[in-house]
């Protein structure tokens, strides 16, 4: 096999991940709101949602390292006006 059908194997396999709840202690007495507040923010921090996203369309490998090195010279700007 060569390598490239090798690499191209390996980007179908479904990779599993493990599945947990979100867990949000609600102390007694404690307001809703700020409940909702500390699941939305441990939600976010799983980043379901940025996935999906990702998952909806399928982006070209050349465009990713397009946008890859684009938003390096970005950052890289960012620091060099910094100092």
């Amino acid at each position: 096999m060569c390598l490239e059908s090798l690499k191209h194997r390996n980007n179908n396999l479904k990779i599993k991940t493990k599945k947990q709840m979100i867990i949000v202690p609600v102390k007694e007495g404690e307001n809703i709101e700020k409940a909702l507040k500390k699941f939305k923010r441990k939600f976010e921090k799983t980043g379901v949602i940025k996935e999906l996203r990702a998952r909806q369309q399928f982006d070209k490998p050349s465009v990713l390292k397009r946008l890859k090195m684009e938003h390096a010279i970005y950052v890289q700007k960012l620091r060099a006006t910094e100092e």
